[in-house]
Parts: C-alpha cells; structure tokens; sequence
C-alpha cells in the first residue's frame, strides 16, 4: 500500500494513498495486504444484496447434494474483496475505470477461505487527449492462503500525473 502524509496546513497533514502515472512501471508486482477471510455472514449479505437466488450460495442441503458438497462463496462478492484489496495500491488516485478484461474464476471459494491478492503492471502509457494523465493496465490475481489461484482479471484505468489527482488539491 502506497500512503504518504502530506502537510495541508501548520503542523496539519492528510493521509495519501495511491500511485501517481510516474510510479507505476511494466513488471512490477504489488502484494495487497492485509487478507480477508470470507465469513458465511460475508456470502449470504452479497447474494441478498445482488439479489442472486442461486441456493448453491445459501442453501446448505442444496449445495450438499452439489459436487462442491458446501455451500459456494458467491464470485461477485470474492471479485469485490479482490478489487477492493488491490485499490490502495493500483487505482486509489484513479480518474476512471476504463474496462474489464479477462475475467476467470478458476477455484471454488468457501466460507472459511481466506483471500490475498497481488497485482502486476501490464501498461503503461501518456494519454493521447489528456496531457495530465495516462492509462495502467494490471493484471490482478485472487489466492486462497495455501496458494490457489481463484480468479483473475484485467484492468485499465486512467490515472493523473503527480499533482494532478483530486488529494493533490489542499482544499479539497
């Protein structure tokens, strides 16, 4: 996680997370931390909230009789956790999400799992239309704690040049 204290007034500052355009390079790999393990209650809010009727997610003696014998983490809420995990490091000075590539959800993930996640840098480049920004592409990967790869996707955002993010505004 990239956090930095910026002075916003006489002994004042303000916490800054997030990478400028300038320090993202091709082939950097950032560990997000901490983890998050996955509760029942965690699952059961996500597919309410989605209103995902699918009884594989909630439904015990359903999801008994499937091939996974449990109940399934919903991939919308693990997507979540791991997008989420990897915004401190990659996207928090973001102007925009510019699109989702390669979605895949390769394991199974279950109440109890913990999650980490690790992003690498794909792209990087200026924008053609705007001088002050440039577009990240990354790579982000979902584990479980033993090592299992759950998902992966690609990302490209836009992301400002040093000094030109929202936080670099003192009054903001």
């Amino acid at each position: 996680m990239v956090a930095e204290a910026k002075e916003v007034g006489a002994n004042r500052y303000r916490e800054s997370y997030g990478r400028y355009l300038e320090d993202f390079k091709v082939g950097d790999i950032y560990e997000h931390r901490p983890g998050r393990t996955i509760s029942e209650t965690d699952n059961t809010w996500s597919t309410l909230l989605t209103m995902n009727q699918h009884p594989l997610h909630f439904d015990h003696e359903y999801a008994a009789k499937s091939e996974f014998g449990k109940p399934l983490v919903n991939s919308c809420l693990a997507l979540s956790v791991v997008v989420g995990m990897s915004v401190s490091d990659t996207s928090q000075k973001a102007i925009a999400n510019l699109g989702w590539d390669k979605v895949r959800m390769s394991a199974p993930l279950f109440h109890g799992d913990t999650l980490y996640a690790e992003s690498e840098v794909l792209s990087v480049r200026e924008s053609k239309s705007r001088p002050t920004q440039g577009v990240v592409t990354i790579k982000t990967t979902g584990k479980k704690a033993d090592g299992t790869e759950v998902m992966s996707f690609e990302r490209a955002m836009l992301i400002p040049k040093r000094g030109h993010a929202v936080d670099d505004r003192a009054n903001y």
